[in-house]
């Protein structure tokens, strides 16, 4: 029996999470009028991160700092209480894995994760560095209960240009190999600065399909391909594999989904939200080939030197809801542009990710 979070009574509301953040009238109508019709009963959410302050406090500065900007600290407490708060009425499980920080503490921060994992019987991933040796990979993942392991870019040795990291520069084979020993999951935030439309990068994922073919590759945020030039001929490149799904967290564009729906198809699609970066309000647009958050000017403090960010003055920044919501919009968008029925939606929301992680009772 799957054990699940159910965010239906009001009154069992927290006093301490009173202020948590805000949600507004324009928030509650976002949902209200696009969103809960669209979203099935049951959400899996395979992309959260579960952290303490004092487990994740640096950049690495090979990746955007403006996520630090939202929430210093997402304890369980917090991510469920995000839930409650965004998805009313939905019974909502999330996939935790700790935030990634080139100054963390390794240990300190799965050992959170698995304990949360412990009292809430949610699945969780083994967040890893690749001098990690495959017994150690192995024996973390079997001592803390985890269902797979989460990578990231900034753990590749230092000495390597950002421009130039591989996926396997921090996802070494041997780490790959126990996750498909066991039949695990990789999630995967890949490299490079041409994202997915990168040569290198498609060669790697077509690499680790043909050899790996037990273990689950989840392509984290449709492999950060935010914008139309990010895509290339990366769908009709990778349609036939079998294995590898894609998550579609943090990602707000709509074109990309409607490509990645005809390739691809529903049944390789996973919802993931990235909380708590998504609790940002904000909208996304495009603008010389990149990504821009439109938020309220001053909201998340001085932005002015970040490419990446832009800021909106009343009436226009009155108008912003989360960043969570946009996203879903977006792929409400595809849905209904490539006419996916209610059992498409529930399968990208719930079934695909139930295929994959099991789910305890608390």
């Amino acid at each position: 029996m799957y054990k699940l979070s159910i965010y239906e009574n009001q009154l069992e509301r927290s006093i301490n999470y009173m202020e948590l953040f805000p949600v507004k009238a324009v928030d509650r109508a976002y949902y209200e009028e696009r969103l809960q019709d669209f979203l099935p009963e049951k959400i899996f959410d395979v992309h959260t991160h579960v952290y303490l302050p004092d487990l994740s406090n640096e950049n690495s500065g090979r990746t955007v700092t403006w996520p630090s900007l939202v929430a210093n600290a997402n304890p369980i407490e917090d991510l469920e209480e995000t839930a409650r708060l965004m998805f009313p009425g939905k019974s909502y499980v999330p996939l935790m894995f700790a935030m990634p920080s080139e100054g963390m503490d390794m240990t300190e921060a799965n050992g959170y994760v698995s304990a949360c994992a412990t009292s809430t019987g949610y699945p969780t991933l083994l967040l890893t560095k690749p001098e990690m040796t495959g017994d150690e990979v192995e024996t973390g993942i079997l001592n803390g209960g985890f269902q797979g392991i989460k990578v990231y870019l900034s753990f590749a040795p230092a000495h390597i240009p950002t421009r130039e990291i591989s996926i396997f520069d921090f996802l070494p084979h041997e780490h790959l190999e126990v996750c498909d020993r066991y039949g695990l999951a990789v999630m995967l935030h890949i490299p490079r600065s041409k994202r997915l439309r990168d040569p290198l990068n498609i060669a790697q994922l077509l690499e680790i399909e043909r050899k790996y073919k037990n273990l689950h590759l989840i392509v984290a945020h449709v492999g950060r391909a935010y914008t139309r030039q990010d895509v290339g001929d990366a769908f009709e490149m990778l349609r036939d594999t079998k294995n590898m799904v894609f998550d579609f967290s943090a990602n707000t564009n709509s074109w990309v989904f409607e490509q990645l729906i005809k390739e691809v198809g529903s049944s390789r699609i996973l919802f993931g939200s990235d909380l708590p970066i998504t609790r940002m309000r904000m909208r996304r647009i495009e603008r010389d080939g990149i990504y821009v958050n439109l938020i309220p000017r001053g909201l998340y403090g001085d932005v002015s030197d970040d490419p990446n960010m832009g800021e909106l003055d009343p009436p226009e920044s009155d108008k912003l809801s989360f960043f969570l919501y946009e996203e879903i919009e977006a792929m409400r968008q595809a849905a209904m542009k490539t006419s996916l029925g209610r059992s498409d939606i529930e399968r990208m929301f719930w079934s695909n990710a139930i295929s994959i992680f099991r789910v305890g009772q608390k």
